[in-house]
């Protein structure tokens, strides 16, 4: 059984969440705005598919055919299935993107349409780590086995002594591993503690849906070049390999920062499993946003250096962060709350890797059970 099935948040009512939403809605009834994407979110849309399309046609069709342009190319592609996954597959599985849930629906399947599987994503994500972020054994981004400590609860290898340097390099596995690996682990163990059927769904569905989308994958990406081009298959197999660690690298350098950083927090419940934080404050402990002022990054990541708005709003699109932004820090400023946030994504990255280094020479913490 899950151990996130076990925990419990307090019932009782968040006057600061109560006020907060109250807040963010009366920002947008007074602006008459739609909490959904707007014309900017359409034309990244078009802009995040363009970069990852435009180069695959371009192969594809022998319209380059120099090897180092190619690899230009498949470089261009690598940030293009990172800027899907951050910037639309993101807000749409989330049920932002749109009110109208077949959009939401079919935009989702984008992560489909690069390797990975849309189901397995809102288990891991939208149900185990925005509800329990940060609790070790249930949230499953800080709960990886093997040669990365992403918690203090974690059991502790010497060799964790140096991950602080090797992560780096293994972060751009993270795409590769999930696509091979990861989504079929998950099914079975999502299937096992029951989440599939607690999303009123059937494994029979979700295994259809991830074997037949992963076979497009393979054919469209990797049979159709070698049938269509010159290139030899281990050239086409180096190619996949060189987008998808960089679309990795890309992705773990975002969402680490945010939860995995010097001060954040690692809640543990009690041997009943209740948590001692209402949800919307255990949010705010333990998630850091970062680099406010850079609209560059905070464009193309999807307005993910903004993670305490969207894990307390993961509803609203997150082209509106950046103004819900004042709202939610003045908030809890006034009920004395923290709003953790770092200046710059340099210093975010460095204090991600202050973590890792400390995580990997400290003694592990014993559990609640």
């Amino acid at each position: 059984m899950s151990r996130a099935s076990t925990l419990k948040f307090p019932r009782a009512k968040s006057d600061f969440f109560a006020t907060l939403n109250k807040r963010v809605n009366e920002y947008f009834n007074s602006n008459q705005l739609s909490k959904h994407a707007n014309a900017s979110m359409v034309f990244k849309t078009i802009v995040m598919f363009a970069m990852y399309f435009v180069p695959y046609s371009l192969i594809i069709t022998s319209t380059v055919t120099n090897i180092w342009e190619i690899v230009l190319l498949i470089i261009v592609m690598g940030f293009g299935v990172a800027g899907i996954g951050l910037s639309i597959m993101h807000d749409a599985n989330h049920g932002a993107y749109s009110a109208k849930p077949w959009v939401n629906n079919l935009l989702g399947y984008s992560l489909n349409l690069v390797g990975a599987n849309a189901f397995n994503w809102k288990v891991q994500h939208n149900v185990l780590h925005h509800t329990y972020t940060n609790v070790y054994d249930a949230d499953e981004d800080i709960s990886p086995r093997g040669v990365l400590r992403m918690s203090p609860y974690s059991k502790r290898h010497y060799l964790h002594r140096y991950q602080h340097i090797y992560a780096w390099v293994l972060y751009g596995l993270m795409t590769i591993v999930w696509i091979i690996v990861k989504d079929f682990k998950r099914l079975i163990q999502y299937q096992k503690d029951g989440l599939v059927k607690r999303q009123k769904t059937n494994a029979a569905k979700e295994w259809a849906i991830l074997i037949v989308t992963k076979l497009i994958y393979v054919g469209y990406m990797f049979v159709l070049p070698l049938m269509l081009t010159d290139l030899a298959w281990w050239q086409i197999l180096t190619g996949l390999l060189i987008m998808h660690y960089i679309a990795g690298f890309i992705l773990a350098i975002i969402f680490q920062p945010a939860h995995v950083i010097d001060g954040t927090e690692y809640p543990e419940p009690d041997q009943q499993g209740n948590l001692q934080d209402v949800w919307a404050i255990h949010q705010l402990r333990t998630t850091t946003n970062f680099a406010h002022n850079n609209r560059i990054l905070s464009w193309y990541v999807g307005g993910l250096n903004y993670q305490v708005e969207h894990h307390l709003f993961p509803h609203i699109c997150h082209v509106h962060y950046r103004e819900i932004s004042k709202i939610v820090k003045e908030t809890a400023e006034e009920f004395g709350l923290p709003y953790k946030s770092e200046p710059t994504f340099t210093s975010a990255l460095v204090s991600h890797a202050k973590l890792l280094k400390e995580l990997g020479r400290s003694p592990e913490l014993e559990m609640a059970y």
